[in-house]
């Protein structure tokens, strides 16, 4: 028999301080969230079931739908997008992936996994969307689903063309699949209004929930095309038709993650309670703050305003200056997390839910300077911090301070 070997406790070993996560995510939850998901039960019985029913409820505001048909489910929002494109294509399947990053391609990849003939679109997300392009293709060829991302957070952009996109598609008689996993619950999404199919996000970001689980809804007619499929699902987990026993009949599929459910329950209910105007109102000051603290600091945001991204602010340093001894100094000196990239220069900072408070805002902005400094980047520190400051309203930085 292998012995049993002895090893300090999580916290001691790996986590000695309390870090300030301000990167791409996952953010910090609410004190509420976190006593949520604290929370045991069991996954069947009428409690649960009422648990359920509201969580959905409060959903269906989050993605701004009156769709029936809205699930959780364990795993990322990746996880959700492999349910979205498991239920919708199959071999023979013409799917268009439209591109403009890392996401973009992983939905690409994921489709051809599912042995469809599938095309991809690619364009620059700091650019406009090419709409013409995209309306030359639709008249060239047909398309049973296509599939994109509202913010790209690879890029740091955002598409403000996606309700267009959506029209465009709908008039090819496609099924649009739109990745919300950073903009549910920071940016305005009106999945009904925009003819939008299937949304999904991941609970971790906009939401400020824990990692691990997502929401995915379905509009009426992709539903009526996961009914009306002649195919079966490779993944058993991800399978729409078999996910409803639980989430609409209160029947057994898998043990759900439970203390999740709660926690999600919990960050809807915030949701719900601070009402979507404000809440992206409140990200849009917060990260405006951020952004002019980094102008203020004389480096360069990475998308044109246009097409930038709120929810994570990219941008970048001189070329002499290293990324990664930034993420380091703030990381060992003043315990604040931010985000590389993907394979680019490019740095990100979070701005979702949690992250979006004058507290974790000034407190970034102050050891992003300090940081600057040390590494020989002179910084005003004190103009960045009041070009943060000028976005939050006098009481708010009272109720932080």
């Amino acid at each position: 028999m292998i012995p049993a070997k002895k090893f300090p406790a999580l916290g001691s070993s790996f986590f000695p301080h309390e870090t300030l996560l301000m990167g791409a995510g996952p953010v910090q939850q609410p004190p509420s969230v976190r006593q949520a998901n604290t929370h045991i039960a069991s996954h069947l019985g009428e409690r649960m079931d009422g648990v359920v029913e509201q969580l959905k409820a409060m959903a269906r505001y989050a993605f701004q739908t009156i769709t029936p048909w809205v699930f959780g489910l364990s795993g990322p929002g990746s996880a959700a997008a492999e349910m979205a494109i498991g239920n919708l294509v199959h071999r023979g399947s013409r799917v268009l992936a439209i591109s403009s990053g890392h996401f973009g391609l992983r939905m690409f990849e994921m489709a051809q996994r599912h042995k469809a003939s599938v095309i991809l679109f690619e364009f620059d997300g700091k650019d406009a969307f090419p709409l013409d392009r995209l309306r030359a293709l639709l008249e060239q060829q047909d398309f049973d689903v296509v599939t994109l991302v509202h913010g790209e957070t690879s890029s740091t952009t955002l598409n403000p063309e996606l309700s267009s996109i959506a029209a465009l598609c709908k008039k090819h008689r496609a099924l649009v699949v739109v990745d919300t996993v950073c903009t549910l619950g920071t940016t305005e999404v009106l999945m009904d209004n925009w003819q939008l199919d299937v949304v999904f996000c991941g609970g971790q970001k906009g939401l400020s929930s824990i990692p691990g689980v997502s929401l995915i809804a379905f509009s009426p007619e992709a539903w009526e095309s996961v009914v009306q499929r002649n195919f079966i699902p490779t993944q058993w987990c991800y399978d729409a038709l078999l996910a409803k026993e639980f989430w609409h009949h209160h029947r057994y599929h898998y043990t759900a993650p439970v203390n999740g459910i709660f926690a999600l329950h919990e960050a809807l209910r915030l949701l719900n309670e601070e009402t979507l105007p404000l809440r992206i109102e409140r990200h849009r000051r917060s990260s405006q703050g951020v952004q002019k603290a980094i102008v203020k600091f004389g480096l360069t945001l990475a998308a044109p305003v246009a097409t930038r991204l709120d929810a994570v602010v990219g941008f970048h340093l001189p070329l002499w200056l290293s990324s990664a001894a930034l993420i380091d100094h703030l990381l060992q000196q003043h315990h604040v997390e931010i985000s590389a990239s993907f394979g680019s220069p490019l740095l990100r900072i979070g701005q979702m839910g949690e992250q979006c408070r004058p507290a974790n805002v000034l407190r970034l902005v102050n050891a992003l300077g300090e940081s600057l400094e040390a590494l020989g980047h002179p910084v005003d520190l004190a103009g960045a911090i009041d070009a943060a400051s000028a976005q939050f309203g006098h009481k708010e930085l009272l109720q932080y301070d």
